[in-house]
């Protein structure tokens, strides 16, 4: 009599296989990989309710194991992620210069983001039922086109000699 292998926990297996790609995705993300650990427990948990299936009835159990494998080695790259950033935060709380050199490149940033913006020079083009305003800027500031700004925002026509009828 020949013996009739039955499909016991391939739905599982399936599932612990895509779960178990999923994790290993998020766990090669840099700073992202920590938060594979989740789904890393899900995929582990139906690989193991799957291959525990697999074998009382002898089914196939290689989708199964894939997923288990998949899932562990996921985990193993999530917790070392989550490993190096608890170095790297005792390292900071440690050392008194590592939050104020953050905060100097910050400033230095900001520093720069500033500085672009004052030199920037900005030209506005506002066309609305054949009237139309036109507003340049540079670095100084000009009360007259400040004024413009503050006309068109509050809904008002501008009082200066800026629109013109037609194109």
């Amino acid at each position: 009599m020949e013996e009739v292998k039955t499909n016991s926990g391939r739905n599982l297996g399936v599932a612990a296989l895509i779960t178990g790609i999923i994790t290993f995705v998020l766990a090669v993300i840099p700073c992202v990989g920590m938060i594979a650990i989740i789904p890393g427990i899900i995929t582990i948990v139906l690989a193991s309710v799957g291959l525990s299936q697999a074998s009382r009835n002898d089914s196939p159990k290689g989708i199964l194991i894939a997923g288990l494998i998949i899932g562990i080695i996921a985990m193993l790259i999530s917790l070392s992620q989550l490993f190096v950033a608890r170095k790297i935060v005792e390292k900071a709380h440690k050392s008194d210069k590592w939050p104020t050199e953050i905060q100097s490149v910050i400033n230095d940033v900001k520093n720069n983001v500033v500085k672009d913006l004052e030199d920037a020079n900005v030209s506005i083009k506002i066309e609305s039922n054949g009237d139309t305003v036109k507003i340049n800027t540079s670095s100084s500031k000009n009360k007259k086109d400040i004024e413009k700004l503050e006309d068109l925002e509050s809904g008002n026509k501008p009082k200066h000699d800026t629109i013109k009828k037609g194109r």
